[in-house]
């Protein structure tokens, strides 16, 4: 069986969202096949990840781990505008949010944070 995570993060809070973007990066190298959706409030947390020169953001984004950021969110809290300039995609495939139906339907764990 492979083994997929999906890392479906909600939470605004830096060190918590640094977490997941370690153990995406723990869980990639060990093989699994790993990707990151920025929900809720952590779509806030762009910004300030774009501007840091390294850490783990810059490296799950290199390796192609971020899904994408949520479309409707950004929308709402005002920074859809500094996301659009990430160069992630703006997901918006569950009435404008980024959904899990797609990563359920191909056998992805889903962890929620």
């Amino acid at each position: 069986m492979e083994k997929k995570i999906l890392f479906y993060g909600m939470t605004k809070e830096k060190m918590c969202f640094n977490h997941i973007l370690l153990n995406a990066l723990d869980l990639s190298e060990a093989g699994f096949e790993v990707k990151i959706i920025f929900e809720g409030g952590s779509v806030k947390l762009i910004e300030g990840f774009e501007q840091e020169s390294s850490g783990p953001y810059k490296k799950a984004k290199e390796k192609g781990l971020i899904a994408g950021i949520c479309y409707a969110c950004s929308k709402v809290m005002g920074v859809l505008e500094v996301n659009e300039k990430s160069n992630l995609p703006l997901l918006k495939d569950m009435n404008g949010h980024a959904g899990m139906k797609k990563y359920a339907e191909e056998g992805y764990q889903i962890i929620s944070m």
